[in-house]
């Protein structure tokens, strides 16, 4: 749907990472999130603007993911998202983590826009939809 990628970078802390210096697989799932929330704070929706004055937020319905080589401390990655399709209250996104141009995860992420007081699916906001089909 989109060639418009949206990148932004994370480094890799002690927290990170496991005895051993590698990032931990689930925290591959945290790099990915925030740069979903900042891609979205990009568009000029923020996390408190989504909660507190449009009363929505999008909400993880499945995702798939590969790990291909480890993250380690105090890599500088690079984490994309891009709109693949999307749907009336969904969105699919295609996500990377790489470090250096050599990709180290891939996900396909599903979110659905749900009201932030009832939990059920809405209609993505016409403003957002058209920010992400003709982003600038």
């Amino acid at each position: 749907m989109s060639d418009h990628k949206f990148s932004f970078p994370v480094r890799v802390y002690y927290q990170d990472t496991d005895a051993g210096g590698v990032v931990y697989h689930a925290t591959h799932l945290n790099f990915l999130e925030r740069a979903r929330y900042e891609w979205l704070r990009k568009l000029g929706y923020g996390v408190h603007e989504l909660l507190n004055t449009y009363k929505f937020q999008f909400m993880v319905r499945s995702l798939e993911i590969e790990y291909f080589k480890p993250a380690i401390l105090d890599d500088l990655l690079d984490v994309t998202v891009n709109v693949v399709d999307m749907g009336r209250s969904r969105i699919t996104l295609a996500q990377e983590i790489s470090c250096n141009q050599t990709p180290l995860v891939k996900a396909t992420i599903h979110v659905v826009c749900v009201c932030t007081d009832t939990f059920k699916p809405i209609r993505i906001p016409t403003n957002l939809r058209e920010k992400i089909e003709t982003p600038t």
